[in-house]
């Protein structure tokens, strides 16, 4: 196999990665158009079934926290190896939950135990030539944002047709077959990091301290992911409401217009490897702001607004997280995995507080709450990215 030092990266093991990469994160939102047959099935209330979508990105980020670190401390094949194995089991055990207490237990293990994806991104940009660092990411994230996406669009078929359960036995079955694939074909990995387990997880708040621009990146898109989360969390109700009548599969398919914009990732990855990631931040913002501004003033009434609102948000949202995360990487090549447990913790956090905050707002005042709250967050974002203006970066990864 390929030494991972000598940064080359065959294009099948980055294809191979890629999807990887979008089939594991989807595990932590195939729940979402599937709420209200969960619901259903429990004999639960809204309140909570709405622990579900929430626990599962806490989960998430939880695992980011405490686990992902270990990627710079322990063979990265081995950890991606049994993260995979690890979560199709925690699938089954939410496919075979027999309460709501059990299943919403499940769905934290879900998310605690997705921990493929963050293993493999910083690998890819380990493993990628400085020069085409950002393009290899941006690659890698389409993967991701793909899955993120679809997975609502899989569910909501496969939940239509054959039931909640079902989607989540389907999901173990892939991600076993996937854990021995990526076993068979990824390059071993150096550890970088030497030292215990408690001073590694020191070293990441280390980083958090003395790197502004990786504070600035985690507020960033703690955030805007917030924003994207909440929708999601709830465009099934307003699907559901007397304004449309309609179920899971149109939720499903607002996912793939929004899987549009996870392909300009690789064109994004190449405009913050040649110019300023900082422009591509700015503008995912205002994308994302106009999205919301789409749905609070037509998208309540219109399936034609809300598409166009997926898009403009799912290509801002996508602009902005590959260029947070090319300057990310930028920073201390040999502590990329630590780097992006603060800054995907960040995120995910953004993204479970987002999804209750549009819950709860859903709860009181409908969608025109949701709209409200989405651009609360949009504007925390923008806040975190002016304040950012004030001060100057190196050059590096400006």
């Amino acid at each position: 196999m390929t030494n991972p030092s000598s940064h080359t990266l065959p294009r099948f093991v980055l294809w191979i990665m890629t999807i990887a990469t979008g089939l594991s994160v989807a595990n932590i939102y195939y729940c979402q158009p599937l709420l209200s047959q969960m619901q259903e099935s429990f004999g639960a209330s809204a309140q909570q079934i709405g622990w579900i979508p929430t626990l599962t990105q806490f989960g998430y980020a939880a695992g980011m926290l405490f686990l992902i670190p270990l990627g710079d401390q322990i063979e990265r094949r081995r950890l991606i190896f049994f993260a995979t194995l690890i979560s199709a089991l925690s699938l089954l055990g939410m496919a075979f939950s027999h309460n709501i207490y059990f299943a919403i237990l499940m769905s934290f293990a879900v998310g605690i135990t997705t921990l493929t994806p963050q293993f493999i991104i910083p690998f890819a940009a380990h493993l990628a030539s400085p020069t085409k660092r950002g393009q290899v990411v941006g690659m890698v994230m389409s993967g991701l944002l793909l899955g993120i996406l679809l997975a609502r669009t899989v569910a909501g078929f496969v939940g239509e047709a054959f039931g909640w359960r079902v989607m989540f036995i389907s999901a173990a079955v892939v991600l076993f077959i996937l854990a021995f694939v990526l076993r068979a074909i990824l390059p071993v990995s150096e550890p970088t990091f030497n030292g215990s387990y408690l001073r590694l997880l020191r070293s990441v708040l280390d980083l958090v301290k003395e790197q502004p621009t990786l504070r600035e990146s985690m507020l960033v898109g703690a955030a805007l992911f917030g924003s994207f989360s909440g929708f999601w969390a709830t465009l099934i109700y307003l699907m559901e409401s007397p304004a449309f009548q309609l179920g899971p599969r149109t939720v499903g398919l607002f996912g793939v217009l929004g899987a549009a914009g996870a392909l300009t990732a690789p064109i994004v990855g190449r405009f913050a490897d040649k110019k300023s990631p900082r422009v591509a931040i700015g503008f995912g913002i205002i994308l994302c702001a106009l999205a919301f501004v789409i749905y609070w003033i037509w998208g309540g009434h219109s399936l034609l607004a809300l598409g166009i609102g997926v898009l403009l948000m799912d290509i801002g949202l996508q602009g902005t997280h590959i260029s947070n995360q090319s300057r990310v990487f930028s920073i201390l090549p040999e502590a990329r995995s630590r780097l992006n447990t603060a800054y995907m913790f960040a995120y995910f956090m953004g993204g479970a507080v987002g999804s209750w905050a549009a819950s709860y707002a859903w709860g009181i005042y409908q969608w025109t709450g949701v709209c409200f709250s989405g651009l609360v967050f949009i504007g925390l974002s923008a806040g975190a990215y002016l304040l950012g203006n004030r001060r100057q970066d190196a050059p590096t990864y400006v």
